[in-house]
């Protein structure tokens, strides 16, 4: 049986402090991220789309209203599409400014690899992969949405390609309201496919 999830990044985030929000509540799509939605929305008006599973966070559940629109679905919040945790929420993390400049915060940069200074890539690609395969079983023979975040997307893309999940974070290919479509048969991944129907977005913007 051929099911298809679509892993839709959120659109752009008012946020004009710059700040990495991460799990902050309180952070709503701007005017550019409400066209990315739209845009999304319309890249899949016409497939075959018969669940919606949507981040808790804010700007997730609002690029989820044009979604929900177009296809004809009630969202179902699922909280394992959350964005990763991270101890620098609420703070400036540009490099050459903000908190990495500040020896107190040095320690948790100590190991790149888990990462020490948020939730482990290991644990973020096991609950998205939950939250896929939840979705894959809703809409099992057709196809499903869920909206999410670059890093649980991307980490999501590297666990089931069976690459490290360290990465670089300026070669994450998951721009804002990208769809990203895992394709399986039964259980079974056999595909992955990628658009930007939003555009190309800088990877490595704080708080995007």
């Amino acid at each position: 049986m051929r099911t298809t999830v679509h892993l839709v990044r959120h659109g752009e985030v008012h946020n004009p402090d710059g700040i990495l929000y991460g799990r902050l509540p309180g952070y709503g799509l701007s005017d550019t991220g409400r066209e990315h939605a739209r845009r999304a929305a319309e890249h899949l008006a016409g497939a075959d789309v018969t669940a919606l599973l949507v981040s808790p966070m804010q700007r997730a559940q609002e690029t989820a209203v044009p979604l929900a629109e177009k296809l004809g679905l009630e969202p179902i919040t699922e909280d394992r599409l959350i964005e990763a945790g991270n101890a620098f929420e609420g703070l400036h993390v540009g490099v050459g400014d903000g908190a990495l400049r500040r020896p107190e915060y040095w320690p948790l940069l100590r190991n790149p690899f888990t990462p020490s200074w948020g939730e482990p890539y290991l644990e973020i690609a096991h609950r998205m992969l939950g939250a896929a395969h939840r979705a894959r079983a809703l809409a099992a023979g057709h196809e499903a949405v869920c909206v999410s975040h670059q890093l649980p997307i991307w980490t999501l893309r590297r666990f089931l390609s069976g690459e490290r999940l360290w990465h670089n974070p300026s070669h994450r290919q998951c721009s804002l309201g990208s769809v990203t479509s895992f394709v399986f048969d039964d259980e079974s991944l056999v595909d992955i496919a990628y658009a930007e129907p939003g555009g190309v977005s800088d990877p490595t913007a704080t708080g995007a």
